[in-house]
């Protein structure tokens, strides 16, 4: 599924800047087009400009002449670069005849037709001279004025080939880019698209392996129940029998009970705990205090030790004392599961310069250090044949650490196998 929605994002992500590449290609090149034709038009225009000093009046005759004869300097490869060199170079009198010209021999009867001043036109010159048959030439007309009055119009024409290669090589060069740039357009959206969906991802993961967890911690007491009821119906069943059926179903829904409601807290504060929620001062002492009584309390019942270093601080802290009690009762919870008979688990208080550190000791059976990073992962659980027979769902040491984050706190743990495990839970201090 991830494949398929990646694939399909790299897709439209080339689709759509492929097509932004070829427009903004297309502009390019009319725009660079344009700016080659407009300088090689001022090359031509150049090469002409000083034909108009050379006009001259013919009484005789009653025209006006220019003495083209000097302009066959412009005609030939050897006279000019190939980009001025001129084909032909014509005089028209005032009236359109042609009066005069040089280089590729025109038609006698050719009348001046179009004054434009540029002009692309192809012309056969088979028949005439030497070369292609199909020859394409720019052409200037160009109005030679006396007293400011025109006199006549000069026309000159050199071939468009050197301009057209340099446009061609251009087209070839933007031709055989866009494939190239659109392979890496397709390879970085789809780079791209494994990257924005990596989160994605991994909250569908999340997602799943929650769902399955909880389903399959769920299935246990599910499972328990069930028998237990179907035993407990027997007919004639003795009473004690019947008696211990219903005290182990009670036992299982107080443990599915517990599961729900740890995955309800879980879903109900997944993102970020309301600021309001968190903004309640309170004396660290305060705090710890009922911790105090649970401990002693648990440790009675549990035939174990348990010690407490409390001073009387006065130091505050910003929390729901709810929440954050309920993640130090986790830590108190699993020290005592993972603690021998008359072993002892510890609670200690140091107040740092701008932080309280709170401690949560055991000298029980210890965390490998293989499994330290994981142990706040949800349903995460060192060993499960000994989480069976110790309780819980591996869901303590995950609420604990989302509360303590919320509060802007750290926790982190130490441990070695057989000596005990150390958490550490450092919350910012309020002056």
């Amino acid at each position: 599924m991830f494949n398929r929605s990646r694939l399909n994002l790299a897709y439209w992500f080339a689709l759509s800047m492929g097509s932004i590449l070829i427009v903004f290609t297309g502009v390019i090149y009319t725009f660079e087009a344009e700016d080659r034709l407009r300088a090689f038009d001022d090359d031509l225009y150049a090469t002409v400009k000083g034909a108009e000093n050379r006009a001259y009046y013919r009484p005789e005759q009653g025209d006006w002449l220019l003495d083209i004869e000097k302009g066959s300097t412009l005609i030939g490869k050897n006279a000019l670069p190939p980009q001025n060199e001129l084909v032909y170079l014509r005089w028209y009198g005032i009236d359109g005849r042609l009066v005069q010209f040089v280089g590729l021999t025109p038609n006698r009867r050719q009348v001046l037709t179009s004054k434009k001043r540029f002009q692309t036109i192809h012309i056969d010159t088979f028949a005439a001279s030497a070369g292609s048959e199909n020859q394409v030439l720019r052409q200037l007309t160009a109005p030679i004025k006396y007293n400011n009055r025109i006199v006549g119009y000069l026309q000159a024409a050199t071939p468009l080939d050197p301009l057209q290669t340099d446009l061609n090589r251009l087209l070839v060069v933007l031709t055989l880019s866009v494939p190239v740039t659109l392979g890496v357009i397709g390879l970085t959206g789809w780079i791209l698209g494994g990257v924005a969906m990596q989160p994605i991802r991994q909250s569908y993961d999340r997602l799943q392996r929650f769902t399955a967890d909880a389903s399959h911690e769920l299935r246990s007491p599910l499972a328990a129940i069930l028998s237990n009821a179907q035993v407990a119906l027997i007919p004639n069943i003795q009473a004690s029998s019947q008696a211990d059926c219903v005290k182990e179903i009670e036992t299982a829904a107080k443990a599915m009970s517990e599961l729900i409601d740890d995955l309800l807290f879980l879903a109900r504060h997944d993102g970020p705990i309301a600021g309001a929620a968190l903004n309640e001062r309170i004396s660290v002492r305060e705090l710890l205090t009922p911790l105090v009584d649970y401990g002693a309390a648990h440790a009675f019942r549990r035939n174990r030790k348990f010690i407490h270093d409390i001073q009387p601080h006065i130091a505050m802290v910003k929390a729901n004392p709810q929440l954050l009690r309920r993640a130090l009762t986790n830590l108190l919870d699993n020290a005592f599961k993972y603690t021998k008979d008359s072993g002892v688990v510890q609670l200690r208080l140091q107040v740092q310069t701008h932080h309280v550190l709170i401690q949560v000791e055991d000298d029980g059976v210890g965390i490998p250090e293989a499994d330290l990073p994981h142990i706040f992962d949800r349903f995460y659980r060192v060993d499960a044949a000994r989480s069976r027979h110790t309780g819980g769902f591996g869901l303590g040491l995950s609420i604990a650490q989302q509360v303590i984050h919320a509060h802007g706190g750290q926790i982190t743990a130490t441990s070695a196998v057989g000596q005990g495990s150390t958490f550490h839970v450092q919350l910012p201090l309020q002056k």
